[in-house]
C-alpha cells in the first residue's frame, strides 16, 4: 500500500495503539507516537457492559461479552490500518473479577494477537497516578479513577506515589447493588470510603477525577455555568462548589434538562451514581479543589515505557515544539524567541514562577503556527488552536494566558469580542503578562520576518538619558530595518508598560 504523501505528521515515530478493556466500556486509542506528550489519532469506544451483573452472578453477562468480542475485531482492524506498530491491551475489574474472565481474556488474544494484561487493583491505581503524573504540573493530591467496576484511590506528589487501593464502587456496580436507590448506594459507598484511611492526608490538597463517568459530570458542570472553554484536562472546581453540584445530580428528577444532553444518554443514567461515590470521596479527604482529568490508566501505562530522560521533559513545552514543527516557519525562530523573551522579562520589572517562564516558552514556540492564514484572521485562528489543542501540563488559566498571548501578538494589545471568553478564565496577571509577551513579539517579529538569527542579537538596556528608561539596543548593520512601523510597535510597548523607549543602533 502506497503511504501517504501529508507532512502533518511529526517524522521518525510510528504510531501505537492501546485497547482498553473496561468494565462499562471497551475503547480503541491510536496514537500517533509513543513520546511525553502523544497525540491521538484515531479513538473510538464501545459502552459493552461487561461489568454488568458481575456483584449478583460473578459473571460477565454473555451479551455484553459478545458485544466486547465483536468490538476488538473491528480495533484490530483498524489498529492496523493506522498503521499501529504494536498494540498494548489492558484489562481491569470485570476481567479480572468474573469467573468467565479467563475465558473471555483467551478469546481477546486470540482476535488481538496480543498479550492481554489484567490489571490487578493495584496496578489499577498505579497507572492511574503515573497518567496524573504525565498530565499535570507537580501534581499534589490524592487520584480516584473511578470505572464501571471498581473505584481506585492513590496519593501523588511531585512524581511520587503510594501504595494505592481498590473499592468496589464503579459506578456500573454501584448502581446495579443500589438496585436504583440513590439511599442505599450512598450507605455502601460511605461503608467503604470509610476503610480508605490515605483520604485523611488529602485535606486542602488537590482529588484528580479520572473516568468517564466523573468526566461527564464535569462536562455537565460546564454547560451549567456555561464555561467558554470545553477542556476537560485541568478543569477545576472548588469544593463547596463540587458539593452542592454533585447534591444536584443526585436529587435532579428532570431527565429533559438541556444541560443534560451534553452527556450520552448510557452515561446519564450512571451519573447520580458516580455523584454519589464522588461527594463520599471528598466529604472524607476534604481537598480544597477538585480537578478533572483527560488522562488515565491508558496514559500512565504509556508513561511508564518512556525512558528516565523522557519522563523527566516537559509535557507542555514537548507538545508545542512539536506543534511548532508542524505548522511555523522555523522552529528554530521560535525557540529563539523562547529564550530571548526570558532573558527581556527582568527588564520590565518581571521575575516568572517556573510555570509562569514554562507558559511563556510555549507561547513563543507557539507564536507563528496561523502563518498560513489569511493576515486578518492570523490572531484569532492562533486563538482558537492553542485555546482548544489536547496539550497538558498547563491549567486553563495558563492555557488562556498561551492563547491571548498570541492574539495580542497580531490583533494588536487591546480587548474585543474575540478575547473576552478566555480573559474570564485568565488571570488578571495572566492577562497583563500576555500582552506584555504580545508586545514583544511584535516589536522583534518586524525584525526577524519570522527566521531565525537577528533576535538573539537584540537586547534593552536600562538607559542612562533621563528622558528614556529603556533603550532597545540593535546592531549597527541591523540598521536598515529602522523605520516608522517599527518605532510605532515600540511605542506601543511603552505605553502598555508606562516605560519611555527608544532604539539605539550601535
Amino acid at each position: 500500500m502506497v503511504e501517504s504523501e501529508a507532512q502533518g505528521r511529526l517524522p521518525g515515530i510510528a504510531p501505537v495503539s492501546v485497547v482498553d478493556i473496561g468494565s462499562n466500556s471497551v475503547r480503541l486509542v491510536v496514537y500517533e507516537g509513543h513520546s511525553r506528550s502523544p497525540t491521538i489519532l484515531f479513538n473510538e469506544k464501545v459502552l459493552c457492559g461487561l461489568g454488568k451483573g458481575i456483584a449478583l452472578t460473578g459473571k460477565m453477562d454473555e451479551e455484553s461479552v459478545a458485544r466486547a468480542l465483536a468490538a476488538l475485531h473491528r480495533f484490530k482492524a483498524l489498529s492496523d490500518q493506522a498503521r499501529a506498530s504494536t498494540i498494548y491491551v489492558l484489562a481491569t475489574a470485570a476481567a479480572r473479577e468474573a469467573s468467565n474472565g479467563p475465558a473471555f481474556i483467551h478469546q481477546a488474544e486470540t482476535i488481538l494477537q496480543r498479550k492481554v494484561r489484567v490489571l490487578s487493583g493495584e496496578e489499577e491505581a498505579r497507572f492511574s497516578a503515573l497518567g496524573i503524573i504525565s498530565g499535570f504540573f507537580h501534581p499534589d493530591g490524592i487520584a480516584g479513577d473511578l470505572g464501571g467496576g471498581s473505584l481506585e484511590l492513590i496519593d501523588i506528589k511531585d512524581r511520587e506515589f503510594g501504595k494505592g487501593i481498590t473499592l468496589p464502587l464503579g459506578g456500573l456496580r454501584l448502581s446495579e447493588y443500589a438496585g436504583g436507590s440513590i439511599e442505599k448506594a450512598r450507605g455502601f459507598a460511605r461503608k467503604h470510603v470509610k476503610t480508605a484511611k490515605l483520604l485523611s492526608k488529602g485535606e486542602g490538597r488537590t482529588f484528580y477525577a479520572v473516568g468517564g463517568t466523573w468526566r461527564n459530570i464535569a462536562k455537565l458542570h460546564m454547560e451549567t455555568r456555561k464555561y467558554p472553554l470545553h477542556m476537560m484536562q485541568g478543569y477545576e472546581v472548588q469544593l463547596d462548589e463540587m458539593l452542592r453540584f454533585l447534591d444536584q445530580i443526585v436529587e435532579s428528577k428532570d431527565s429533559k434538562d438541556p444541560a443534560l444532553q451534553a452527556v450520552s444518554k448510557h452515561r446519564r443514567l450512571l451519573l447520580p451514581f458516580g455523584a454519589v461515590a464522588m461527594r463520599e470521596v471528598l466529604t472524607a479527604m476534604k481537598p480544597s479543589i477538585i480537578s478533572f482529568s483527560a488522562q488515565g490508566v491508558r496514559e500512565g501505562y504509556l508513561y511508564s515505557l518512556l525512558t528516565e530522560a523522557e519522563r523527566h521533559s516537559d509535557p507542555l513545552l514537548v507538545a508545542a515544539g512539536e506543534l511548532a514543527i508542524l505548522r511555523a516557519r522555523s522552529p528554530e525562530h521560535a525557540r529563539e524567541l523562547a529564550d530571548w523573551t526570558g532573558r527581556m522579562m527582568p527588564f520590565f520589572g518581571i521575575t516568572e514562577t517556573e510555570e509562569e517562564s514554562r507558559y511563556r516558552q510555549a507561547a513563543c514556540l507557539l507564536a507563528d503556527i496561523s502563518w498560513r492564514a489569511h493576515p486578518d484572521y492570523r490572531g484569532l485562528q492562533a486563538l482558537n488552536i492553542i485555546a482548544h489543542t489536547s496539550f497538558v501540563g498547563i491549567t486553563h488559566a495558563g492555557r488562556a494566558f498561551v492563547a491571548l498571548a498570541n492574539y495580542y501578538r497580531f490583533e494588536g494589545l487591546h480587548d474585543d469580542g474575540a478575547t473576552e471568553p478566555l480573559a474570564t478564565i485568565a488571570t488578571p496577571l495572566y492577562i497583563e503578562r500576555a500582552k506584555l509577551l504580545g508586545g514583544l513579539l511584535r516589536v522583534v517579529y518586524l525584525f526577524s520576518a519570522s527566521m531565525p538569527g537577528i533576535v538573539r542579537n537584540l537586547s534593552f538596556r536600562r538607559s542612562t538619558n533621563p528622558d528614556l528608561d529603556l533603550e532597545f539596543v540593535v546592531p549597527a548593520e541591523y540598521h536598515d530595518f529602522a523605520g516608522e512601523r517599527l518605532d510605532g510597535r515600540l511605542q506601543q510597548l511603552g505605553k502598555l508598560t508606562n516605560r519611555r523607549l527608544a532604539f539605539c543602533f550601535e
